[in-house]
């Protein structure tokens, strides 16, 4: 049974993590979570990003983990590099995550929530069951690639080891403190030669653009950390990217 205000799932789909229950619940989350919490409940899809899902609903169904943990410097992101090889978004620093499958259930409900946890464990070997998902953000879009993705907002109540599992799929994987992204010396505006513009963070020896940037942006501001920054130093992209 569960408590009321919580949504329960089933969990991952597929092989691998133990079948369980997914509850999307706030309770336990840290304090210093309570400003993303409140910006999960209240924002609206435009105004994340300016690319919503097609109204013809177009578009395949993926999900990411946005997954907060607590590392040696306090409150951090838990990020990959995508291999330089694959045909989609290739060496991109990005959220784990990934297309839904069949397994995975209703895009609308159960879907994205097991294939975010799915995907994590299948990227980075991270043991979903100490992760809590406290929150889903509204469905945005990635027009270069088709994908309607939905962000979900995790906890990483119980850390556990996290490396590369498939090197044709990942380059690595790395945390990366919210003190460093909220920092206005590691931020920029990322100029594509095609004249996109767009937030852009130097992190980890990584330069973190594109979809992961602009949800990474938005929570900063919604959530009340985000500190004046220079948006006029541009960096540029080249036309792999």
């Amino acid at each position: 049974m569960t408590r009321a205000g919580e949504e329960t799932y089933e969990a991952y789909g597929r092989s691998g993590p133990a079948r369980g229950e997914v509850v999307v619940t706030t309770e336990g989350v840290p304090e210093w979570l309570d400003p993303v919490v409140r910006a999960a409940a209240a924002v609206q899809p435009h105004q994340l990003s300016r690319f919503l899902p097609p109204t013809d609903g177009g578009g395949r169904q993926s999900a990411v983990l946005v997954l907060f943990g607590e590392g040696a410097r306090g409150p951090e992101l838990l990020l990959m590099e995508r291999a330089g090889t694959l045909r989609s978004h290739a060496g991109q620093p990005s959220f784990p995550g990934g297309a839904l499958d069949p397994e995975d259930g209703d895009p609308a409900t159960t879907g994205p929530l097991r294939a975010a946890l799915r995907e994590a464990w299948e990227e980075t070997g991270l043991d979903p069951s100490g992760v809590q998902t406290f929150g889903v953000l509204p469905k945005l879009y990635i027009p270069v690639s088709g994908f309607v993705v939905t962000p979900v907002l995790g906890w990483w109540r119980t850390p556990s080891p996290v490396s590369v599992v498939d090197p044709a799929e990942t380059a690595r994987v790395f945390t990366v403190p919210v003190a460093d992204l909220t920092d206005p010396a590691n931020r920029a505006t990322a100029v594509h030669p095609s004249g996109h513009a767009g937030p852009a963070f130097l992190v980890e020896s990584a330069l973190v653009w594109g979809f992961t940037a602009g949800v990474i942006d938005r929570l900063l501001h919604f959530a009340g950390w985000e500190r004046p920054w220079d948006r006029t130093r541009e960096v540029p992209l080249d036309w792999r990217a």
